[in-house]
């Protein structure tokens, strides 16, 4: 224990009794400083509350000079206070002078302290203050020291968020009637007029000191017994589908609910004097802070999983219900994070679209959400500060925009956009059995994009031909560990049965890049998305990828496979992965298994590098299909996930269409199956140029594919062809506004 610092039940017992006295709001602070500075052996102990323009304003010190109390106030970001502040995290130097952020403040006479430690005062996950200590002597403080003080802070936090100081920022408004505007990031188009439910508000701890240590022990003992049984009632539920992703998320949700680690925190917690559901908070934030600090996408997603747990196990304890089945018909959820398996929790019926306010698009709960057909807005800046449950709401992501309670004027332009798009939607539904032939008799695929079985409904439901594109990590991303072969082999064997005979190109695993298995051992890249990811990691891991082929011939015995190689850069790749196939070939083979009525090999043609190979490389497969998004990225050198150079270049930009073009040239001449699977394919200007090239298979996202039939269906492509031909040989940076005039005179409904 560092210096002589006292034990942490020492400091709790003496926050209880001030807490417990019934001294005005600021003597408490000031009691809570001293006590701090002497717990602590520290010469200055601080508290800054947050003001509602972001400044933070010294409320308390013990150590500074006196009159800077409610004198002194830090601008938002200013110094090491304001950047606790911006970051939620703690701060611990051993000479802060030396930092770059550390701003001197005179009035404080503060210049004869070094090593500093600052923490954020979080309330329902928001900072609303940050407390400090200080030494003279250079030192870095404990873990120990660290985690004092943040359980100090989360006693704080109830403290200052009560309101019990004027002009500190509250955290419990009353209703709110303002019309309000939020832009996030899109990640599944939509749109969505509905009423705000919010999910499942993070239950609040209102006791903190323990009265009772060893009952408070055992209530917490037996909210884990009982979360553990939920999670495991759930998993062994007949409902559920077996081997399903569902499964996979459940699983790995059990699988931190039984993490020891976990469970002795807050043990340990408990045993400092802190009631059960203080400990679970406290280690929550612990946790949170930790992963945080790892600078990972992953990781980071990882500390959304731990708050959706222990937001479970703090209901558990206060015996709160869900509710799940109180949602209205036309819900808009609204969270901050949540968990796939909570939102598999609810009826997809009931919803129209997600707002997150923080998450990303490699979260689990977006990919669930992309899969329900959900309209999906994520990283909304303070959305649950603004949004009240049952709030009218109108979530629009094709522009990004989230309007909470909006005027009347715009709820009625909103309703009209959504009629258009109702009966535009109803069309669209009657030509789901119609085949897409043009006008000139060309008949085109239409197949739609897939990656979790719950997927597979829209295949009937859009009237798509195939799946052109089965992202099979998808499966491997919401497990807790990587499948066994025979549990692919039965979520392969159930897509292949729900497809009902149609063709389904399975891709082999493609992760790596911002798509990470939290099992697979991980090597930090600068530039992951041009690193060891895809055909690359299944050649120099040929066990992973012998068992997915395995399990897919296993699946696909006695009908037709289709097996697509992802990322293939060179030649030599491509006889690696066949070799390996041929092994799993002659394996099945040698234990008399029934092999795949046809076994056919193809390659994502999304790296430039390929284009000059495709004279050696289509004798030796049995179709190609274009990743345009990574190819014309990579063509480009732009980041699509960059917002400033993402729409620099069009997609029909010459250059581009003359590759694609090409590209259909030499598939044709070597007699090789081709297609195109990306954005490109599900928007009508470019999936009409990509027909006017000679494509004649796409494949796209399932809500696309009705649009883009009504296109075929007025389309001469002979018409077409003799126009693009010779624009794509002009050097254009787009030739959008051409195909539109085009397609305006040819009567072409796009």
């Amino acid at each position: 224990m560092p210096w002589t610092q006292r034990p942490p039940w020492v400091l709790i017992r003496s926050l209880r009794a001030i807490m417990a006295s019934a001294s005005e709001p600021q003597a408490k602070l000031d009691s809570i400083v001293k006590v701090i500075a002497s717990n602590m052996i520290a010469e200055v102990s601080s508290i800054y509350v947050r003001l509602p323009d972001e400044s933070l304003e010294l409320f308390a010190t013990e150590g500074l000079k006196k009159e800077a109390v409610h004198a002194l106030r830090m601008n938002k970001g200013e110094g090491l206070v304001g950047l606790i502040a911006d970051w939620g995290q703690p701060i611990n130097l051993p000479d802060a002078q030396k930092h770059p952020s550390f701003s001197y403040k005179p009035e404080t006479g503060e210049e004869n302290y070094h090593s500093f430690l600052g923490v954020p005062i979080v309330r329902e996950r928001r900072t609303i203050g940050v407390l400090t200590v200080q030494n003279k002597i250079e030192r870095r403080y404990t873990t120990e020291e660290v985690e004092a003080l943040e359980t100090t802070a989360m006693v704080l936090a109830e403290l200052i968020g009560s309101g019990a100081f004027a002009g500190a920022v509250s955290h419990s408004p009353g209703r709110r009637e303002t019309s309000v505007t939020i832009k996030g990031t899109p990640l599944a188009d939509g749109l969505a007029l509905g009423h705000i439910a919010l999910h499942e508000p993070r239950p609040v701890v209102l006791k903190f000191f323990a009265d009772n240590i060893p009952a408070e022990l055992k209530r917490l003992e037996d909210a884990l017994e009982r979360l553990k049984d939920d999670i495991k009632r759930h998993l062994e539920h007949e409902d559920s589908p077996q081997d399903s992703e569902h499964q996979a998320v459940l699983e790995a949700v059990q699988m931190l609910a039984n993490d020891k680690g976990w469970a002795r925190r807050m043990r340990d917690a408990v045993m400092a004097g802190l009631t059960a559901e203080a400990a679970v908070e406290r280690v929550q934030q612990n946790m949170r802070t930790q992963l945080m600090k790892v600078g990972d996408d992953f990781w980071r997603e990882r500390s959304h999983d731990i708050d959706d747990l222990s937001t479970r196990l703090l209901r558990t304890l206060q015996g709160q219900e869900t509710h799940v089945e109180r949602l209205p018909n036309d819900a808009i959820l609204v969270a901050r994070n949540m968990g796939a398996a909570e939102l598999l929790s609810y009826d997809p019926r009931k919803l129209r679209g997600l707002v997150i306010e923080e998450g990303g698009a490699t979260s689990h709960v977006s990919i669930v959400a992309r899969s329900f057909n959900l309209a999906v807005l994520v990283q909304v800046p303070d959305v649950l500060s603004i949004a009240d449950h049952g709030d009218p709401a109108i979530l629009d992501a094709a522009t990004g925009q989230f309007h909470v309670r909006p005027s009347l004027e715009l709820i009625r332009a909103y309703a009209d956009k959504a009629r258009f798009r109702a009966r535009r939607q109803a069309r669209f539904s009657k030509l789901r059995h119609v085949q897409a032939i043009t006008k000139d008799g060309e008949r085109i695929l239409l197949n739609m994009n897939a990656g979790l079985t719950v997927d597979l409904p829209h295949l009937y439901q859009s009237g798509a031909d195939g799946i052109g594109l089965y992202r099979t990590e998808l499966q491997f991303m919401v497990a807790s560990r990587f499948p066994k072969m025979e549990e692919q082999r039965k979520t392969y064997n159930r897509i292949l049965d729900m497809a009902g005979g149609r063709r389904v190109i399975f891709r082999s695993l493609d992760v790596g890049g911002d798509k990470v298995l939290p099992y697979l051992r991980r090597v930090k890249e600068e530039n992951p998305a041009l690193g060891w990811r895809a055909i690359r990691m299944s050649l120099d891991r040929p066990a992973l990828f012998r068992t997915q082929a395995r399990a897919l011939m296993r699946a696909a015995a006695g009908r037709e496979l289709s097996l697509m190689l992802p990322f293939i850069a060179d030649v030599s790749e491509l006889l690696g992965a066949k070799a390996l196939i041929d092994k799993e070939v002659e394996h099945a083979k040698k234990h008399s298994h029934e092999l795949p009525s046809e076994m056919r090999v193809g390659v994502m043609v999304e790296i430039p590098a390929i284009l000059y190979q495709l004279d050696q490389i289509l004798p030796l497969v049995d179709f190609i299909s274009v990743g345009s998004n990574d190819l014309l990225q990579f063509l480009f050198a732009a980041d699509r996930e960059n917002d400033r150079v993402a729409r620099r270049f069009d997609p029909l930009h010459s250059s581009a269409l003359k590759v694609l073009r090409e590209i259909a040239a030499k598939a044709v001449a070597h007699k090789t199956e081709f297609a195109l699977c990306g954005e490109m394919a599900g928007r009508p200007v470019d999936a009409m140029a990509l027909l006017g090239l000679g494509f004649r298979s796409i494949s796209m996202a399932p809500a696309s594919v009705g649009p883009i039939k009504a296109m075929v269906l007025s389309l001469d492509t002979k018409k077409l062809g003799e126009t693009l031909n010779g624009l794509v040989d002009g050097n254009c940076p787009t030739i959008r506004r051409e195909l539109t005039e085009f397609a305006r005179k040819e009567n072409i409904d796009i």
